[in-house]
């Protein structure tokens, strides 16, 4: 039976969500506002009010074979990390591929979502949208597909600040940022340590007189760049690093990942250290923010605590005068206003989706909600999985848990997530998890036991190389020929844009094998020490009786990356 199913934008996931309507033989129809495809990846030089908006300047902070789509690699000759513009060309290049846009209505806004009266057996939505004339048309649909961000509504805390309307300088929301150029010679405070905070104070302190960035809890970083200068997400999303996670302490995985962050500039010396240990939550990518602090260009400081005319004081009571603007980088507040709030919402306002996706109490469960999610690994592989999942469920094919048990599940879920994520709790997910969880459902998670008899070279790559989305393709439903090629040649097209020009191959210098073996069996002795002695204070103790070596070990790259 062919079901209409309404998917509402056309960023990556309403483009994933149009296709995978098609590899299951059913009918889209997608809405979108804008006048093109690319969501929040799309620039604009004016901010348009319930539309993502980004600086001119952004770049991913997820590599082109982590992110890509699952049966689409990014050209070889494309840079590791895509700057916006470049991102976009390739969603332009995959609807083209797969003959895409003939299914959107674009400049067409969704004004409503709501249950027909016969919905408890029917199933279906009553959709009214609006066109570019202002004039209104309703549809009727089997399935709505929710594929629109919540990158929309900026959050701006200047009615909370004691002394806001004493402020003689301009406030913004990050939402409105474009380029540094207005803060030319001025100073400047960045409210909010997220990527998009780090990115934009670093890039207005080249232009300004002096910036500062201000954080309640501090932050690790993390740049982009790893060791021998490949991309960090291909080296640290694997299967085998979330294994090791899993069986090592977690005192010992923070105490190791920690020192090594430290030995490249030392959190705590640049103001930088959070109350947080490493794996508690997300780093922060910036590959530029510990220069511009040793430049003096910018300078961090504790959370505002209230303006006083053109001055700022800080938590810690610090002074700052002069302030001549003030940027707030403090999030969203995820809204949906063509949904009934009842649909998303629980008692207390708080999200409650089932695997952030379905709402517990819909029967029959024919919406989805796909844009409502934050993980530590790129949101497109997500998205394409969230996608396919519900289309299963619209034809019976998966069957969804009683609504009692969906409630358990949130709230565990919940529970796990609130103390690391205390604002942002009911979307955070685990990655490589998350992923297999969602592949489970339809069909494509890998089976490393057919793969390590059928292929034991491609079960290794799996296994032990980065989690790349092609991984997804090699079984179920939505299998994909091109999977296994794909795998295979993933490290050729990381290098590719890197191989320039031809270059002397010189012999690298050997290293005795007294000093592998040395440095091999105190790893050894660490690790079984971390095994028996469960006190995390250890680790600490340790660093100062065992420093010196230590840090020649991790200077000559031979300690393992976690």
């Amino acid at each position: 039976m062919v079901r209409r199913v309404a998917v509402i934008g056309a960023g990556s996931g309403g483009l994933v969500s149009i296709k995978c309507c098609l590899d299951e033989g059913q009918e889209p129809v997608c809405f979108e506002s804008s006048d093109d495809i690319g969501g929040l990846w799309r620039f604009k030089e004016r901010p348009q009010p319930e539309h993502s908006s980004i600086y001119r300047s952004l770049v991913s902070n997820t590599s082109k074979e982590i992110m890509c789509f699952s049966d689409f690699p990014m050209p070889a000759d494309y840079p590791n990390y895509l700057h916006n513009a470049q991102l976009l060309q390739y969603y332009q290049l995959y609807a083209q591929h797969f003959d895409l846009l003939k299914y959107i209505q674009f400049q067409t806004t969704v004004r409503s979502v709501r249950q027909r009266p016969d919905f408890s057996y029917s199933g279906q939505w009553e959709v009214v949208t609006e066109n570019r004339d202002g004039q209104e048309e309703s549809h009727v649909f089997d399935g709505v597909l929710v594929s629109s961000g919540h990158y929309t509504h900026p959050v701006t805390p200047m009615d909370n600040i004691k002394g806001a309307k004493t402020f003689s300088g301009k406030y913004y929301h990050s939402w409105e940022y474009k380029d540094p150029e207005p803060f030319l010679g001025k100073r400047v405070v960045i409210v909010g340590i997220g990527n998009s905070g780090c990115d934009i104070a670093v890039e207005i302190s080249r232009t300004a007189k002096k910036t500062f960035l201000s954080t309640r809890k501090g932050g690790w970083i993390l740049g982009r760049m790893s060791d021998k200068g490949l991309p960090l997400d291909m080296l640290m999303i694997n299967r085998w690093s979330l294994l090791m996670q899993r069986l090592l302490p977690k005192a010992l995985l923070n105490w190791v990942t920690e020192r090594r962050l430290n030995n490249k500039y030392d959190h705590r010396l640049y103001s930088l250290q959070p109350k947080h240990r490493f794996f508690d939550r997300r780093p922060i990518i910036n590959d530029d923010l510990p220069g511009r602090i040793l430049y003096g260009a910018l300078a961090m400081k504790s959370n505002m605590l209230e303006f006083r005319g053109s001055s700022v004081v800080f938590e810690d009571q610090s002074v700052e005068e002069n302030i001549d603007a003030v940027v707030f980088c403090t999030g969203y507040s995820p809204t949906f206003s063509f949904l009934p709030s009842s649909l998303v919402t629980g008692r207390q306002g708080e999200i409650r989706l089932y695997k952030h996706m379905f709402p517990p109490s819909l029967e029959p469960p024919t919406l989805a909600l796909l844009g409502l999610i934050q993980t530590s690994g790129p949101i497109m592989p997500c998205m394409e999985l969230r996608s396919y999942w519900p289309m299963r469920v619209l034809q019976g094919l998966s069957q969804l848990p009683s609504e009692k048990k969906m409630n358990e599940v949130i709230d565990a879920e919940m529970q796990r997530y609130t103390e690391s994520y205390p604002s942002h709790a009911t979307v955070q997910v685990q990655y490589i998890p998350y992923l297999d969880d969602l592949a489970q459902e339809v069909g494509a998670r890998p089976n490393f036991l057919s793969l390590l008899f059928r292929d034991p070279s491609l079960s290794l790559k799996v296994l032990l190389g980065p989690c790349t989305p092609y991984q997804f393709r090699l079984f179920g439903p939505g299998q994909w020929k091109g999977a296994r090629q794909a795998i295979c040649t993933q490290w050729d097209r990381v290098t590719q844009p890197m191989r320039t020009r031809p270059v002397p191959r010189l012999n690298p210098s050997s290293m005795p094998g007294w000093w592998l073996a040395l440095s091999s069996g105190l790893t050894v002795v660490l690790a079984v020490l971390a095994f028996q002695i469960k006190l995390p204070d250890l680790f600490d103790n340790l660093s100062e009786a065992f420093g010196g070596v230590l840090d020649d070990l991790w200077k000559d790259g031979i300690a393992p990356v976690v």
